[in-house]
């Protein structure tokens, strides 16, 4: 099973193989663009060099994410939690634990304010808040309750959310939808 950094590479090699540049050229071609926003970034690679909003979109998240390198040693997770946020890492670990009883397969991708959970595809996230933390989570036939709340409001990829307040919230009800999510992922 290929990981999400290797299907994201694949993804620049097929961008390179189909525009004839490699992705560092890309990079120091945007660079000298003085563009610095991902939507003007995506229009002027869409309108000036042909490119396909899919391309457009990859080349132009990792032209900025090169211009702005993590510091080294730097821990993406615990970027999360900084500031007040730090007071929810008792949670996160509580949630880490969970996650890390499912199974061997289940991949953390980190992304910029949450934790992608997935094993064959994205089934959970990680994100904080200012005074919990939210646990995404995708149960297509599962109900809406007071606790297992909809996500039509708080994430479009997931169907329901969870607002972890405390470590106590880390239960077996909690324990058994993460279960469930994970299931349908495999």
């Amino acid at each position: 099973m290929a990981t999400v950094e290797q299907g994201l590479q694949a993804q620049i090699r097929n961008i390179e193989a189909t525009y004839g540049r490699s992705i560092d050229d890309w990079i120091n071609l945007i660079g000298a663009s003085g563009r610095g926003r991902h939507g003007e970034i995506v229009a002027w690679l869409k309108g000036e060099h042909g490119l396909t909003h899919g391309a457009a979109n990859r080349v132009a998240l990792v032209a900025l994410a090169a211009s702005e390198p993590e510091p080294a040693g730097s821990d993406p997770e615990a970027g999360l939690y900084t500031g007040r946020k730090r007071t929810l890492l008792p949670i996160h670990a509580g949630l880490m634990d969970a996650v890390g009883s499912l199974g061997p397969d289940v991949e953390v991708a980190p992304k910029k304010g949450y934790l992608s959970l997935r094993r064959r595809k994205q089934f959970a996230m990680i994100k904080p808040a200012s005074a919990h933390v939210d646990v995404g989570l995708i149960l297509p036939d599962r109900a809406a309750t007071d606790r297992l709340e909809s996500a039509a409001t708080f994430n479009a990829l997931f169907t329901h959310r969870v607002r972890v307040r405390t470590v106590d919230d880390i239960d077996g009800e909690l324990r058994g939808w993460l279960a469930a999510a994970y299931a349908l992922a495999g």
